[in-house]
């Protein structure tokens, strides 16, 4: 029985599937580090459609529930794919569903994931191969590629059918609907993410991050505003420029709104405001001193108490 890669029909199994972002960010990561490695550690690679240098392919199994016709996708974990038999890694897989069985026993392994632009013919061998584990599994395939004119999440999922074509029995890949399905930690996540923005060293940087790069930007712009007037001054005084009595007055309005911040009271709060934070600072790291100190004095009696049982030795505390 021969089989046929990605096709284009839709799921007739009638399962509904949700897809949590978890999965959707394990994936991303996953190949955003082989991406960043590929140069120094080989990988299984794919051709761009545009004809440029190949990418990295990554693997992974997808784990969730099943009730009933409902599919939940909770999250992935990585595998290692064999070069010399062009499969995945069994031994790997099984020790990662051992581990993952004893933290979440009531999570299944539902299929498996990779990256490219569509399913390959060398898909339906890996996806075969996991018909032991889960006789009917899903395959979600991430495109890493960036299209900034799709709205859609770059996300298929993939069921497996028997079709006859030409006569010849052949398992396809179909596609199948998703929705996304959250819960308020990967909500929290998700909209952390999203607020990710590249600062000018190249590195992710926060909400906080980007609040005070705009007050660094306003600072600055204030800073050469008064830069100008301060120049412009100096050459009127010089006679460079005439005097213009109207933009004197103005400045001059400006300038007596400084020594504002300079009175008594401005003193004495700032002070106060200063105090406080100094004490904040002070208690905490107090709290974080004993913390240590209190961890040292367990760690102590239990050695002495130890000691105690075999050589007679009452603890220090």
């Amino acid at each position: 029985m021969s089989s046929s890669s990605g096709s284009s029909s839709s799921s007739s199994s009638g399962l509904t599937f949700k897809l949590h972002p978890l999965v959707i960010v394990n994936i991303s990561d996953h190949y955003t580090r082989v991406k960043s490695q590929s140069n120094a550690s080989p990988a299984p690679l794919t051709t761009n459609n545009s004809g440029g240098p190949p990418s990295p392919r990554v693997f992974g199994c997808v784990i969730g529930i099943q009730r009933g016709r409902t599919v939940e996708i909770f999250n992935s974990f990585e595998l290692l794919f064999d070069p010399i038999t062009d499969s995945l890694d069994r031994a790997f897989l099984l020790k990662k569903l051992e581990l993952y069985k004893k933290v979440f026993p009531e999570f299944y392994i539902l299929g498996w994931y990779s990256t490219g632009s569509d399913a390959q013919e060398s898909d339906m061998q890996i996806h075969r191969a996991l018909m032991d584990i889960n006789e009917s599994p899903v395959y979600v395939l991430l495109n890493p590629a960036i299209n900034h004119a799709q709205k859609d999440l770059p996300v298929t999922i993939y069921e497996s059918e028997l079709h006859v074509i030409d006569g010849i029995p052949q398992l396809i890949f179909v596609r199948s609907n998703y929705t996304i399905e959250t819960v308020e930690a990967e909500r929290i996540s998700v909209d952390h993410v999203a607020h990710l923005k590249p600062s000018d060293g190249g590195s992710a940087a926060t909400q906080l991050a980007a609040h005070l790069t705009g007050i660094h930007s306003a600072i600055k712009m204030l800073n050469s505003r008064i830069r100008i007037l301060h120049h412009y001054l100096l050459a009127m005084q010089r006679g460079d420029i005439p005097y213009e009595n109207s933009l004197l007055r103005q400045v001059s309005s400006l300038l007596r709104r400084l020594p504002a911040i300079e009175s008594v009271k401005f003193q004495d709060d700032f002070l106060m405001e200063y105090n406080d934070t100094l004490l904040i600072t002070y208690l905490a790291m107090f709290t974080n001193c004993s913390s240590t100190m209190n961890e040292l004095v367990d760690k102590f009696n239990t050695a002495y108490d130890k000691q105690s049982r075999r050589g007679g030795r009452t603890a220090f505390i």
